[in-house]
């Protein structure tokens, strides 16, 4: 890195210079500003009172000993002020995109011999994943990926809500109003199929809540005393009482129900290490609340519930088991949490849960110190952002969400429907050819869309605005990417090589190219560091930018000078392969042709 390389040489000089003893934090590099002629900027500011001279002197001096010092890498320089803006000479750029060229694994950082596990998905089993779960499962995959490059060995886990009073909604629906429909009789995913009794559900049981309401009751008592509520909660207590006819039930239901989330997960592009079911983590979880009820951590109160009391910490009081005895999220959280750390090695615990869940985390990891897990306080919440659309917030209940497989179909179509003028232009394709392009640029632009803003943010989600050809888009990035493999399938097919680069002048945006690309592995160890695919998505972004203008500006093939011509195929295809790396980041797929 160059950074690095030039450190040494900074440190020396103003040794040499001013008799200072600095060290590396001093050393503070920047990338030139655009206005100013350099590659890389020292700012001189921290030498400037050791050195009792005013900031622009300071920064002559130091770009005159390390020119000196370094001939053949540093070309020339000039100080504006206290900020030293070296330009680095063409010789050391042609080295790198050699180096980055010839390294498969570009990016690519060394084996930290430690295990982090990343949880993300979390969907529950009666309804089917929606816009919301689409950035979570993208958010945590491309996450995952981050890190793996990172040299994290990385384990990708789900933990599926698959009981609870929302499930026996479903499951009641479905018993009062289903006539035995199934997946096949229907012709809808099981996913589907279920959620559209969770719908039906809360229509009948606001009914119900109307009609007690006339009858006089208030609406808080009508919540709890309609009949169709009671009777889910009494299901809840048979399931967790083993009840065989209603566990036989649950069983069928949710197996529909995998079946769809594997056929969306597989078209999403994500999949997982580890499955965890809360059917069986919550009667961990709850053992752990009873242990810590009899270690006096815990109190019951008069209605049989079970209580933490948090105050003194400065949270408030949790509710940990219900008074009929049956659990909550946090006692399954517990019981998670301790089956994954007996199952693994784990030195970091990540999990990707929106931002509305901010508190619950807080207490799981207070809650698991209290009980003497030594992990409880290493828990890593990595807290997004709310996804929105246009017209307002989803409603899962209310049957106003957009459902990610009716999402991913409208990707697809959008994609083929703009994309039919450019791929109606390539020679020899078929059909099905044509599909597997509309899929992989309509996958690409609900991903980069959704990826390239700060996670930590709400975002609003706009189809048609993702697929654009010419904006701050996958597709954007797809394109450049085909638009290199087909100059490069062009040069191949002409006798012209990429191999070799030879000592040539270059122009301001090849070396602009080049010093972008040496920034990938920094990218890639920023992105980590703070867990942010969005680093990367800019990244490739500004990429792409880049070499578009500079096919813009100059010619490739048409070169006429063979060294300059194999050196530009070469940077092409650098280009290219750097893109690809970071797309795969982001879990993107990169068409050959497009």
């Amino acid at each position: 890195m160059l950074e690095q390389q030039l450190t040494p040489i900074v440190l020396q000089a103003v040794k040499e210079l001013y008799g200072i003893d600095a060290n590396e934090q001093q050393i503070q590099f920047q990338k030139t500003r655009p206005e100013f002629e350099g590659h890389l900027t020292l700012v001189v500011f921290p030498f400037v009172k050791a050195a009792r001279k005013a900031p622009a002197q300071v920064a002559a001096e130091l770009g005159e000993a390390m020119k000196t010092q370094c001939p053949g890498l540093i070309d020339k320089y000039n100080a504006v002020q206290g900020f030293l803006n070296l330009v680095i000479a063409d010789s050391y750029w042609l080295q790198t995109l050699q180096t980055i060229a010839a390294d498969d694994n570009y990016g690519q950082q060394p084996d930290r011999h430690k295990l982090m596990m990343v949880e993300y998905s979390s969907p529950n089993t009666n309804k089917p994943l929606h816009l919301g779960h689409v950035r979570n499962n993208l958010l945590g995959a491309s996450i995952a990926r981050i890190q793996e490059a990172n040299g994290w060995k990385v384990v990708k886990t789900n933990i599926v809500n698959d009981r609870g009073i929302h499930i026996c909604k479903s499951m009641l629906a479905w018993l009062r109003y289903g006539n035995g429909e199934t997946p096949e009789t229907s012709g809808k995913k099981g996913d589907h199929l279920i959620g559209d009794y969770y719908v039906r559900f809360d229509k009948e049981y606001k009914k119900q809540r109307e009609e007690l309401k006339a009858q006089g009751m208030d609406e808080e008592t009508a919540k709890k005393e309609a009949p169709l509520i009671k009777e889910a909660h009494e299901m809840l207590r048979k399931w967790e009482a083993n009840d065989p006819e209603i566990r036989s039930l649950w069983a069928k239901m949710n197996e529909w129900v995998y079946a769809g989330f594997d056929e969306t997960y597989r078209r999403m592009g994500v999949s997982f290490d580890k499955i965890y079911y809360e059917s069986d983590t919550y009667l961990v979880g709850k053992g752990e609340v009873e242990r810590g009820l009899k270690e006096g951590l815990f109190y019951r109160r008069e209605d049989g519930s079970v209580w933490a009391d948090l105050t003194k910490d400065g949270l408030d009081e949790k509710l940990l088991l219900r008074s009929d005895g049956t659990s909550v999220y946090m006692t399954q959280d517990i019981g998670t949490a301790k089956l994954r750390f007996e199952d693994y090695p784990i030195d970091r615990m990540v999990y990707v849960v929106g931002n509305e869940q901010e508190y619950h985390f807080k207490v799981l990891s207070l809650l698991l110190d209290k009980l003497g897990f030594p992990f409880g306080k290493e828990l890593v919440h990595f807290s997004y952002g709310m996804v929105e659309l246009p017209n307002g917030k989803m409603k899962s209940r209310e049957g106003t969400v957009v459902d990610a497989d009716d999402l991913m179909d409208e990707m697809e179509e959008t994609a083929r429907r703009m994309s039919a003028d450019k791929v109606n232009t390539l020679t020899g394709i078929t059909e099905e050819e044509a599909r597997e392009i509309a899929r992989i640029v309509g996958m690409g632009a609900l991903k980069y869309f959704i990826l390239k803003v700060d996670p930590r943010k709400n975002m609003l989600f706009n189809p048609e605005e993702s697929i654009d050809f010419n904006g701050n888009t996958g597709p954007f990035i797809q394109y450049t990417y085909a638009r290199i493999r087909s100059v490069l399938r062009k040069a191949e097919g002409a006798g012209k090589g990429t191999t070799g680069i030879q000592d040539i002048r270059l122009n301001g945006k090849e070396l602009a190219l080049i010093q972008r690309l040496s920034e990938f592995p920094q990218t890639v160890r920023q992105a980590g560091d703070d867990f942010s695919p969005a680093v990367i998505a800019n990244y490739a972004y500004a990429l792409a930018s880049e070499f578009n203008s500079f096919y813009h500006d100059f010619s490739i093939l048409g070169e006429k000078d063979e060294a300059v011509r194999a050196f530009r195929l070469k940077l092409s295809e650098t280009v290219a392969k750097v893109i690809s790396k970071a797309s795969y980041l982001l879990g993107i797929e990169m068409p050959e042709r497009m």
